[in-house]
């Protein structure tokens, strides 16, 4: 099997991924910092946020039609274009020294819109230019790069607005998307053409692949779990450290340790490669409850941590072994589009899990919530177990049909 980097295709994506990912990482402390600076407000930070979020949530969908009617090559550079234009719009106006807090409002919707039609077209790129026999190493390395990316952001975020204010870690990301079109300009990737249809019916007919394969439905309702219990980890975590188990360090370490664990899983995602890959994915994604619970009756910081860890490791090895299994089972014309319900699922539980979890604390207390959190993670994870799709997913063959297309929905090429 040649290995992916041998690939003169693969290089040039794999290149601008990393390039995009370093510059994204410094991107979530420049933001805050500059926001609260500017206005002094945590309410403006929160609209900052939202005008990202919101159109990226709402479009997603319309972003994996986009992606499967048109070449992904050529959305995902035009994303990147308008991205680039308007983390260097607000870079410029923070390096003016008089922020407009409507500017970077605007930009950041325009950011998110952008985002919500570059997302879905992450795995047809990799699907477009690597062999499948490649693709999970292909997928393991885009996923290093990005907890690697994760790991060191903060650090280098924090150099840079010190040394020079957080309008120029903008322009440093503006920077890192023009190099990410540029190459994605001499790229070339296999696309198999979508007859072109109404809008709707593309949707639909994405929707109905998802729902003709039990593996996957039920896997995204675990994700969504997962994503959703995280942000309440995210947000009552840190009261639970700071109050109950040491202090600041504790939960510093407790991040840190889940950055090296998910850049572990993905190591041994290259590596190793499980005969079911779901159903083990699913179960390892299902110790998510054992750091929720832990927090929960406030134990002892180091079985937290070490807790954690364990469970971001199996995140981190989740991740490219799930991209390479749909990419193997999802029919390449549709492939943007199912992967975005599991993106619009995923992104839509956590927003959904930060507002449920101070209310919920503010009424019982912080441990419930954690408690009840960790036991949904362990049922929906670990409850795929029961789906036969699940049990029976290998590598290599889809274990149902193909299904056939819903009325008015364009058939398999």
């Amino acid at each position: 099997m040649t290995h992916p980097l041998r690939t003169r295709t693969f290089r040039l994506l794999f290149l601008g991924r990393t390039v995009s990912a370093i510059g994204d990482a410094v991107v979530p402390a420049a933001l805050t910092l500059a926001v609260l600076r500017a206005t002094g407000s945590t309410a403006a930070l929160a609209v900052v946020l939202a005008a990202a979020m919101v159109p990226r949530l709402l479009l997603l969908p319309l972003g994996g039609v986009v992606a499967d009617r048109f070449d992904s090559r050529r959305v995902a550079l035009l994303a990147d274009v308008v991205r680039c234009a308007t983390q260097l719009t607000v870079g410029v106006e923070l390096l003016g020294g008089d922020p407009s807090l409507t500017t970077i409002v605007l930009a950041s919707a325009l950011g998110g819109t952008a985002s919500a039609f570059a997302i879905p077209t992450a795995s047809p790129l990799v699907a477009g230019t690597v062999d499948p026999a490649a693709r999970q190493r292909a997928n393991a390395l885009l996923g290093i790069t990005a907890n690697t990316s994760r790991l060191a952001g903060p650090a280098l975020a924090g150099a840079l607005i010190w040394a020079a204010g957080p309008g120029w870690a903008f322009i440093l990301d503006g920077t890192s998307f023009a190099i990410s079109a540029v190459l994605l300009a001499v790229l070339r990737v296999r696309h198999v053409p979508v007859p072109r249809r109404p809008i709707l019916a593309d949707l639909r007919h994405g929707w109905h692949e998802v729902r003709a394969r039990d593996w996957y439905w039920t896997s995204l309702i675990g994700h969504g779990v997962w994503n959703g219990a995280a942000a309440v980890l995210m947000t009552l975590g840190p009261a639970i450290a700071l109050n109950r188990l040491g202090g600041e360090t504790t939960w510093v370490l407790l991040l840190q340790a889940g950055a090296v664990g998910m850049l572990t899983g993905s190591l041994l995602a290259g590596r190793v490669r499980l005969r079911r890959p779901v159903l083990l994915a699913n179960l390892g994604l299902a110790s998510y409850a054992a750091p929720l619970l832990l927090l929960a009756a406030a134990a002892p910081a180091p079985a937290v941590i070490a807790a954690y860890a364990v469970a971001l490791t199996a995140l981190g090895y989740l991740n490219p072994v799930w991209e390479t299994v749909v990419q193997h089972h999802i029919p390449p014309e549709v492939l943007a589009r199912v992967t975005s319900y599991d993106w619009l699922v995923s992104l839509g539980a956590m927003p959904l899990g930060y507002a449920l979890a101070p209310l919920a604390a503010d009424a019982v207390g912080a441990s419930a919530p954690l408690a009840v959190a960790g036991v949904l993670v362990l049922a929906a994870c670990a409850g795929t177990a029961l789906v036969p799709g699940v049990r029976r997913l290998t590598w290599l063959a889809d274990p149902a049909p193909r299904p056939a297309a819903p009325a008015g929905a364009p058939s398999a090429a």
